[in-house]
Formats: structure tokens, sequence, C-alpha cells
């Protein structure tokens, strides 16, 4: 149990206690930060130099809620909860400010405030952008961990989200999925991957395994950000504030009166990141944000391992599938409603044997997005979309297992498509209480002779990739419209669910 701050204290105004929060958080980091300068400066230190994380704590005496509709906001039963908390002015004002409402609406307690027991590592504190060795000398580096707090493996885990933490005497509950050292762990993780700043990602999230899905994505970026853009865009250039790429570089759209969104050059890439991502940003937070996630579940669960500390409203996956059924043409949509995961890199964190549920207001959304761009509706939909069961591979090369022994499992299945990172986003997305869906689009079929090619590949990319995406990115929209309190379903939330969404 974090140790009473014998200074903290209870709001019952959000705004007054986000604020209190952030004064918390900038006086920690900021003596951290000035003295490990000193430090660097060649001022010698006798004793450990530590500061510390703000929490959040409520003392429940009763856990009725004025709402039952809603799936977050409130705790399950009478007790104490607790979390600690990072980025609170730059990343995290909104959503804190929401969550904390919530629970002095569903509560009548106050919200304690104070600072926690648990240190801030020095590398969290620096910020995404400082790199020690540049700054010590190597017999400085060497004396760090015993002057100042390291990131520490056994403070990092999921045990929270994975439903396998158990108080124990006397500790309180979690109040949160991820305390401040897991979100800063993932925070920093962030940058290195995609090669932006965690404050730059917004609610709304496109996951790709394709560039040619980016390609077109910048281009509809750029475009919103100038002052002729194209004519299908001209209702959305002011919704969106900037567009911003790796390196950081952000262009500013102008043609919004009071934009606080700053033009950047940013730092010029020598290469690309593992998985660069694109912002298109609203002022709000509810823009979309696009990731290259290249191929493979691997990636596909290292990315959403970090994107879920920022509690997006959404995820989807959009990419290229192999057809599994003969009446599928290349080009057809598959609008993923079940999940035979044989990814395995989520096997320990979430049992295949688990299922992931179709999300009502996700699949919904798709299916009227599919409808309005395509000009197809009702029965006529079954001629450009099939909706079913994806199966989901680590081996991109699954079409050289005996057919014998590869066929049976997906026929029984009654799988309709098959592809190597849609059925982790989804299970990432249930397990970190993400709303999430995909949308594939058929690209080969080799079960039934026609093969990825290169040249065949080219021309039907080129055919399909704008479309595909207007769809995703007309998904968002409506998922936006629908409203972040309905798309959080409570088919996400365990049986003692944490009260922060």
């Amino acid at each position: 149990m974090t140790q009473k701050d014998k200074n903290a204290q209870t709001f019952r105004d959000p705004h007054a206690a986000i604020d209190e929060i952030i004064r918390l958080y900038d006086e920690s980091v900021t003596s951290l930060v000035t003295q490990f300068e000193e430090y660097a400066a060649g001022t010698e230190f006798k004793a450990r130099v530590r500061a510390f994380y703000p929490y959040v704590r409520i003392d429940v005496n009763a856990a009725a809620r004025t709402d039952s509709r809603l799936s977050y906001g409130f705790v399950p039963k009478p007790g104490i909860y607790e979390t600690t908390v990072t980025r609170p002015g730059d990343i995290f004002y909104h959503y804190l400010k929401e969550q904390i409402r919530l629970l002095l609406m569903n509560h009548d307690c106050g919200i304690e405030v104070g600072l926690s027991d648990t240190p801030i590592p020095l590398h969290f504190a620096l910020g995404e952008d400082y790199h020690l060795e540049e700054s010590l000398s190597p017999e400085q580096i060497d004396r760090l961990p015993d002057l100042f707090d390291q990131p520490h493996l056994d403070h990092l885990d999921d045990r929270v989200p994975n439903c396998r933490f158990v108080p124990k005497d006397g500790e309180a509950s979690p109040l949160a999925l991820f305390d401040g050292p897991r979100t800063d762990f993932s925070l920093m993780r962030l940058k290195h991957y995609t090669g932006t700043y965690s404050k730059h990602f917004q609610n709304y999230v496109i996951f790709t395994n394709y560039q040619f899905y980016i390609d077109e994505f910048i281009k509809i970026g750029h475009d919103l950000m100038t002052d002729t853009p194209d004519k299908a865009l001209k209702p959305l250039q002011k919704d969106y504030t900037a567009f911003v790429e790796p390196g950081n570089k952000v262009t500013v759209n102008r043609n919004i009166e009071d934009n606080d969104e700053k033009a950047q050059e940013g730092v010029s890439l020598s290469r690309m990141p593992q998985m660069p991502a694109y912002h298109l940003k609203r002022a709000d937070g509810s823009g979309i944000t696009m990731v290259n996630i290249g191929v493979g579940p691997s990636n596909a669960k290292t990315i959403t391992d970090h994107i879920a500390v920022l509690r997006p409203h959404a995820w989807l996956m959009l990419g290229h599938c192999a057809g599994l059924r003969n009446s599928q043409q290349l080009g057809d949509y598959v609008l993923a409603h079940g999940y035979v995961r044989e990814d395995n890199v989520l096997d320990y964190d979430l049992h295949p044997s688990i299922p992931i549920p179709a999300l009502a207001e996700i699949q919904v959304a798709l299916q009227d997005a599919v409808a309005k761009v395509t000009g197809y509706s009702g029965y006529d939909l079954k001629k450009i979309m099939r909706t079913g069961t994806v199966a989901t591979v680590d081996d991109r090369n699954w079409e050289l297992r005996p057919a014998i022994r590869n066929n049976i499992r997906l026929s029984q299945s009654r799988a309709i498509a098959l592809d190597m990172e849609s059925g982790t986003i989804a299970a990432n997305g249930f397990r970190f209480r993400v709303p999430y869906g995909t949308l594939l689009c058929v690209s080969d079929k080799p079960m039934h002779g026609q093969l990825k090619l290169p040249g065949m590949a080219e021309s039907f990319y080129r055919q399909r990739v704008d479309q595909h995406l207007q769809i995703g990115l007309l998904t968002m929209s409506i998922l936006r419209d629908t409203g972040a309190a309905k798309l959080h379903s409570r088919k996400l939330r365990s049986f003692n669910e944490v009260a922060f969404q």
C-alpha cells in the first residue's frame, strides 16, 4: 500500500484535483532533473537523489453508482483504491479529469491526492529525447544507479490487466490498469518504435501491415493542411489541427484560427523506425493515428502493449489477407466477427481458449462505412464483403504446410480469411479493454491457386488501397460521433474491474 502522504489533500472538484496532481508531478520532475544536471556538471552527491510520483486514492464505503450503463468510472465494492500518475499535464489531462469526475459522480466521497512512495526513475523524468551517454563520463554512468533510481523490471508488469493482481492484507486495490512506472515505460518505447512523441497519439488508431496505406494517409494529411484540399476533404478540413510524421515533423493547419499547434521541422531521420506512426490531430485528441506495424504477431503485440497505456477509444486493423473461400474475389472485404488465434505471442497473457467477442458498435460502424464508400447496401453488400472468422498465424509461409494438416483446422473453424496480425490486435484490445475491430481485403487465395506475386500485387494495391483507407477513416468518424462512453463496452470488463477506463 502506498504510504499516506501527510500533506495529501482531498478534493471534490475534478479541476482542482488535476491541478494538484500536475503541481506535484512537475515539482518532482523539476527537482530530479535539476539535481541530475548538477551531477552531470560535476557536483558530488553523497545521499541518494529521489523524487516521487503523485498518487490518486479513493476510500469508498458504498459501491453503488448513478448510471449503470457505464462500463467505467466506479469501483466494484467498498474499499481503498489507488494508482500512481504520470504526465498529467501534457498527455493525460483530459483523461484524468474525466475519470476523476466520474468517480466523484458515482461515489459520495472525495479524491485524495498526494505524493506516493514510488520513486520516479531518472530516465523517465528526463524524457524521450535525453541520452545519458552524451552528458556523462563513463565514471558518472557507473555511479548513476547508486544515486538515482533506475527503471526496475520487478515494478513493470501487467498483472492488473491480466486479472492476476491480488491485493495483500492491508494493500489498496488498483484504480487503473497501468500505474506511473508502467505507463512511463511504454511512453518511452513508443518514441523508439514509432519515431514520434507519445503526446501526438490520438484516441482513434488504425493499424496496417502495408506501406501503401501509409502513403495514402500521408497524402490525405498534407492535403487537409493546405489552403485548397481535395474537394471531398474540404468539409473535414477544419476538424484537424495538425499532421505529424516520424521525426516529430509537425505540419500545422493554418486554416484554423487560434490553432494552438506549432509547426516543427522535426528531426531528419537517417532511417525509419520499426513501426512508423502518423497522426492527424484534433484539438481534443480525438483525431486519427495510423501505424505501419509491418508483418507478424510479434510486432502487433509489441505496439499494442504500449499504445494501450494511452487509453485510446478504439483501434482497428486495416490490412490484406488470404481469402480461404473459392467464392471470394480478390479485393473483397472481410469483416471479422471471430478469431482463430494461432499467433502464440499472447498465450501466457490471454489463453487461446478465451473467446474474443465482436463488439457491436465497432461492427456496425465498419459495415456502415463499407456501404457508404462502396455504394452497396443491404443484401448487396454480400457481393463485396463477408463477415466471419479470421485465422491469425505466426508462420508467413503457412501455405507450405501439408494441406491435410493445415486445412482441417481452418475448415472446422469456418474461417474465411487468414493473416498474421488481426487476432493479436483484437486479443490485446480485449485484454487491455480497448474497443477493437478488423476489416481486411483479400489480396490472394493460396488454397485456390491465386498466389501473391509481385506484378499482381502492385496492380491490386493501387486499385484497392484508397477505397479501403477511406472506409477506415469514415469508420473512425462514425465511432467518434458514437461517443467514448458507449464504445467502452461492458463486454471488456472483468469481475473486479478497475474504475479508470
